[in-house]
C-alpha cells in the first residue's frame, strides 16, 4: 500500500507539474460599497476544487490555459458568472464585484456532483450552511442549524445530543444518512454510526455544510442511503489569523475554542484548532425494567465534556497541486441513545490522520482511523444486573462489581447461577481508506469523474459486545465509480453516473444515478433517479450482546424443529444472512432566483424500498404451520418449537448457552438477531423560500410532507414475525408535516436571528423504545401500546413532535475583532420532546465572546 501511495503521488505530481496552465488572480468585492468580501468562493465551472478569497478579498487561482468560465460567489450576493482566457505561463488579472441580493440560492456546491457547480444547477436537493451562519451561531453546537434546513428530520436528545435523518425510517441508532468530513468518513467503525459528539471538527474552522437530501450512493458509497453530509473546512492559505471563542450556558456549560491558521511561505501554510467543551445534561432519568420490577437507571452520570482539536499542513508542490497532512483527535464522555437504551460513554477517544494530494485533473485520499474506549457501559443492562445482585441479598460492593459482567439468576435461597450478560462495551478498532479519482473532458461526447475507493476495517471489541473471541473482525470492501456529463446546447445537461461495490461479507453491488436538468441564468428545472443501499455495520452482521442474547447476522442461522405433542424432529429451516437495504428514487426539482429578491427550491420525490433491516427479533421463535394462502392452518395442528442450532456452520454452542434438544443435537430457544424483510413506497414534497424583505433583513419558509404506502397483506413486511403487519413492524419514525419559519437580519455590526420550527405528532418505535399515542390494538413488546405507561421494556411518554420551537438569537461585533452574541433555544418554554428515552428540552441560555485577530504579514 505504502510503495502504491508513493509511485501515484509521484504520477499525480509530475503531471501537475507540466499541466499547461496560467493564473487568474484579483479581487472580489461588493458592487454597492467597494469593500473586500473575505471567504468569497472563486472556482472554474465544472471544476473539482477551487479557492477563497483572503481577507483583504484577493485571490489567485490556477486555471488551465485556454478559454474558461469562472463562477465567484457569495452568501448574500449574486453569484458572478466571468469568461476568461487563459494563457500558459501568464497572469490574467481579473477583478470581480459582486452584486448584494440579500438572498441564499447563489453559492458554489460541490458534493452533488463531485465539483463545483451552482446551487441552482446541482442534480439534487442540495443545501448550504455557510461560514456566515456558523460564525453568527452563539453555541458550541454547529448541528443547531441543521434544523433549519427544508426536509431534514431533527431531533435533540439533550443539551448535547443532536441527530438528523431525511426521508424517514429515523432510529435510535441510525446510520442511513453518510457524514464526511473533509473527505473522510466521519462514521464509527464498528457501528457505522456517525461521530456526533466524537467529532474532532472545531466550530471556527468550518467552511460550510452541503446537506443533500435524497440517495448519494452512487458516488459515496454504502449508507449514502437517505443523504449526506459533507463538512468542508478552510483553507488556512486564505483564511490566517487567529480566533478565540469563550462560550457559557445555563446548564452548567463552558465551551473554550481556539483556531490559528498561518501561512508561512509561497508553499507552506498550516492550522490549527482546539476546544474543550463541559456542561450538565437535563435532569432526566429513564425507567429500565426486570421482569415486574421498575428500577432507574444505575450508576448515571448526567455531566458531558469533550476535547478535540485538528491540525493540517498544506504544501502547495506548484501553482495547481496541493499535498495536505493532517490530523485530529478527540476524548468525550456523555449519554448515547441505543435502540436497548442509552450508553454512558467513557473516555470514547477517536483519532485519524489523512494525507491527501489535490489538482485540477487528480486526487488522492488516504486516511486511517482509530476508535477507543475501555468503559462504556450499557446503563439499561446494568441496571438489570446490579438489581439482580441486589434482591438476592448481595452487598453493594459484589453487586456494584458483578454488574458490569453478569447477572444473578437465583435457584434458591442459597444458590443461583452467574449468567454472562455483560454490560461494558469496549473498543479498539480502526478503519484504511484511500481513494483515487481522475476528471478530464471527451471534448463535445462529455466531460467525466472517475474514481476507486478501498475500506478496511479491523473491528475489535475485546468480545464484549463483537464475535471477536479468536481476534479482531477484518472486513475489506473496494468500490469504482463513473460520473458522465454532457451538455445539449445552452439548456440542456445530462448527468449519469454508476457505481460498483464489493464487500468480504454482504457481495456485490451495482448503484445507478441519472439526471437530466434544464438551467436559465437563475433557474434550473430537473429530473432525477437514484438508487442508494444502506449497509449492514459490522455490529449487525457480528454482534455478540448480552452474553450470546443477540448476534449478529453476517452468516445466517440453522433452526431445528421440533412438535411439541412428539417431541419429534419436523425438519431444519434456515434464516438467510443479512443483505443490503436498497431505495430507488425518483425526484423532480426546481429552483430559481425570482428577480433579486426571492429564491425558490421545490422538490418532489417518490421512493420505492425494499430489504429493510429488521428489529432484534427471535430468530428460533415459535410458529404455527400456514398453509399455501399464508393463513393459520386448523386448531389441530401441532404447534411447531424451534431451536437455533449454528450460525453460518458453526454450532450455535460456540457463541451462547445451549441446551440438550430431543434428538441429542444442542441449540438454543432463544436468539435475538436481525433479518431482512418487507418493502415500502414513500414520497414527500420539499419547499423553501428565502426572500429578501429590506436591506439586511431576510425571511426563510420551509416547508415539508412525508407520506408512506405499507401493505399490510403482504407477509413479508412482517418484520417481527408475529403473523400481523403494522406499524411496528416497520416504524416509518418522521412527522407527515414540517414548518420552519425564520428571520435573519444582518447590517454592519450588528446581527439578528429568530428562527422557528412546528413539528406534527408522531409515533417512534426503535428497539426497546416507544413514543407513542394510545392504541391497545397495537401490541409491541408483548404489550398494548398506552401513553404515560410501561410498553414492553420501556416507559411510553407518548408521541414525538406537536411542538412550536422558536430559537432567538442576537449579537455585535466591536472594533472589527471582538464579537459578543446570546442566544435562547426554545424561548417559549415549550413542551419540546424530540427522541425516544431522551427529556423534554426546556431552555437552553448561552453567551459567547469570540476574538478574531488578523494573520501576521510577511515582509
Amino acid at each position: 500500500m505504502k510503495k502504491l501511495f508513493t509511485l501515484l503521488l509521484l504520477t499525480f505530481t509530475t503531471a501537475g507539474l507540466y499541466a499547461q496552465r496560467g493564473i487568474v488572480s484579483g479581487k472580489v468585492t461588493d458592487q454597492v460599497t467597494g469593500e473586500a468580501l473575505a471567504g468569497a468562493t472563486v472556482v472554474v465551472d465544472g471544476a473539482t476544487g477551487g479557492v477563497a478569497t483572503a481577507r483583504d478579498g484577493a485571490f489567485s487561482l490556477p486555471v488551465e490555459a485556454g478559454a474558461r468560465t469562472l463562477l465567484i460567489s457569495y452568501i448574500g450576493y449574486q453569484t458572478a458568472t466571468v469568461p476568461v482566457t487563459v494563457t500558459a505561463g501568464q497572469t490574467l488579472n481579473t477583478d470581480v464585484s459582486l452584486e448584494p441580493t440579500g438572498i441564499q440560492g447563489g453559492e458554489i456546491v460541490v458534493s452533488a456532483s463531485r465539483r463545483a457547480e451552482k446551487l441552482t444547477n446541482a442534480p439534487a436537493t442540495i443545501q448550504v450552511v455557510n461560514a456566515k451562519a456558523i460564525s453568527e451561531l452563539p453555541s458550541f453546537n454547529v448541528a443547531e442549524l441543521l434544523g433549519r434546513q427544508k426536509g431534514v428530520d431533527y431531533v435533540r436528545a439533550g443539551v448535547l445530543g443532536i441527530g438528523i435523518n431525511a426521508r424517514g425510517f429515523n432510529s435510535a441508532f441510525n446510520p442511513k444518512n453518510l457524514q464526511i468530513n473533509d473527505n473522510r468518513f466521519s462514521t464509527l467503525i464498528a457501528t457505522g454510526l456517525p461521530l456526533g459528539a466524537l467529532s474532532t471538527t472545531v466550530k471556527e474552522d468550518i467552511e460550510r455544510i452541503e446537506v443533500i437530501l435524497g440517495p448519494s450512493s452512487a458516488l459515496y458509497g454504502p449508507n449514502a442511503h437517505n443523504g449526506l453530509l459533507n463538512t468542508i473546512t478552510k483553507d488556512p492559505r486564505t483564511s490566517e489569523g487567529t480566533t478565540i471563542a469563550l462560550g457559557a450556558g445555563n446548564q452548567s456549560v463552558l465551551s473554550a475554542r481556539l483556531r490559528h491558521a498561518m501561512k508561512l511561505s509561497d508553499k507552506f501554510a498550516f492550522k490549527i484548532s482546539g476546544e474543550y467543551t463541559k456542561g450538565t445534561e437535563f435532569d432526566f432519568t429513564d425507567t429500565v425494567y426486570a421482569g415486574a420490577a421498575a428500577y432507574p437507571e444505575y450508576l448515571l452520570d448526567p455531566e458531558f465534556n469533550s476535547l478535540r482539536g485538528e491540525a493540517q499542513v498544506y504544501y502547495s508542490v506548484n501553482d495547481a497541486s496541493t499535498i495536505i497532512a493532517g490530523y485530529g483527535g478527540s476524548n468525550s464522555n456523555n449519554i448515547g441513545n441505543t435502540n436497548a437504551g442509552r450508553n454512558q460513554i467513557r473516555d470514547w477517544q477517536v483519532h485519524w490522520f489523512q494525507g491527501r494530494y489535490v489538482s485540477p485533473r487528480f486526487f488522492v485520499n488516504l486516511y486511517y482511523t482509530l476508535s477507543s474506549t475501555d468503559s462504556t457501559y450499557a446503563m439499561n443492562r446494568r441496571t438489570v444486573n446490579y438489581w439482580s445482585y441486589k434482591n438476592a441479598g448481595f452487598s453493594e460492593a459484589v453487586s456494584r462489581e458483578k454488574s458490569i459482567s453478569s447477572q444473578y439468576f437465583k435457584l434458591s435461597d442459597t444458590t443461583g447461577l452467574n449468567l454472562a450478560r455483560g454490560a461494558l462495551f469496549q473498543d479498539k478498532s480502526n478503519r484504511l481508506n484511500g481513494e483515487v479519482q481522475y476528471n478530464n473532458s471527451l471534448g463535445s461526447i462529455a466531460d467525466f469523474i472517475i474514481g476507486v475507493q478501498y475500506q478496511r476495517d479491523v473491528a475489535n471489541s475485546n468480545n464484549t459486545y463483537l464475535i471477536d473471541a479468536n481476534g479482531a473482525i477484518e472486513i475489506n470492501q473496494i468500490g469504482g465509480y463513473l460520473q458522465l456529463e454532457r451538455k445539449f446546447g445552452t439548456h440542456w445537461r445530462a448527468v449519469a453516473a454508476a457505481r460498483a461495490d464489493n464487500h468480504d461479507l454482504y457481495g456485490f453491488n451495482f448503484i445507478p444515478k441519472a439526471a437530466l436538468v434544464y438551467t436559465t441564468d437563475n433557474s434550473a428545472l430537473r429530473l432525477t433517479y437514484g438508487q442508494g443501499i444502506a449497509a449492514p455495520t459490522i455490529l449487525n452482521l457480528e454482534a455478540n450482546i448480552f452474553g450470546g442474547l443477540l448476534l449478529g447476522n453476517g452468516q445466517g442461522f440453522t433452526i431445528r424443529e421440533f412438535d411439541v405433542t412428539t417431541n419429534q424432529p419436523v425438519g431444519d429451516r434456515t434464516v438467510d444472512k443479512l443483505v443490503v437495504e436498497k431505495i430507488k428514487t425518483v425526484e423532480l426539482g426546481y429552483k430559481a432566483q425570482l428577480g433579486k429578491r426571492v429564491f425558490l427550491d421545490a422538490n418532489v420525490y417518490y421512493n420505492s424500498s425494499e430489504n429493510f433491516l429488521s428489529p432484534a427479533i427471535d430468530a428460533a421463535a415459535d410458529r404455527e404451520l400456514f398453509d399455501h394462502d399464508n393463513n393459520p392452518a386448523t386448531p389441530n395442528i401441532p404447534k411447531i418449537k424451534g431451536y437455533a442450532i449454528k450460525r453460518g456452520d458453526e454450532d450455535l454452542a460456540n457463541f451462547t448457552t445451549t441446551t440438550t434438544l430431543p434428538d441429542g443435537s444442542r441449540g438454543a430457544d432463544l436468539v435475538l438477531t436481525y433479518v431482512n424483510f418487507g418493502q415500502v413506497k414513500t414520497y414527500g414534497f420539499d419547499f423553501g423560500l428565502n426572500v429578501n424583505i429590506l436591506e439586511g433583513l431576510t425571511g426563510i419558509l420551509n416547508y415539508s410532507y412525508f407520506g408512506y404506502d405499507l401493505d399490510t397483506n403482504d407477509p413479508k413486511n412482517d418484520g417481527n414475525r408475529d403473523g400481523k403487519v403494522n406499524e411496528n413492524d416497520l416504524p416509518i419514525n418522521t412527522p407527515e408535516h414540517k414548518i420552519g419559519l425564520g428571520l435573519n437580519y444582518s447590517r454592519g455590526n450588528f446581527f439578528a436571528s429568530a428562527f422557528g420550527r412546528w413539528v406534527a405528532e408522531y409515533d417512534f418505535f426503535s428497539g426497546i423504545n416507544v413514543a407513542a399515542k394510545t392504541n391497545t390494538d397495537l401490541i409491541y413488546g408483548g404489550m398494548p401500546v398506552v401513553e404515560n405507561a410501561r410498553v414492553g421494556t420501556s416507559f411510553n411518554y407518548g408521541p414525538l413532535g406537536g411542538f412550536f420551537n422558536l430559537d432567538l438569537g442576537v449579537g455585535y461585533t466591536f472594533a472589527k475583532r471582538y464579537t459578543l452574541s446570546a442566544q435562547v433555544v426554545n424561548a417559549l418554554n415549550q413542551d419540546v420532546r424530540e427522541f425516544v428515552a431522551s427529556p423534554t428540552i426546556k431552555p437552553l441560555y448561552s453567551v459567547e465572546l469570540k476574538v478574531n485577530l488578523p494573520g501576521i504579514s510577511r515582509k
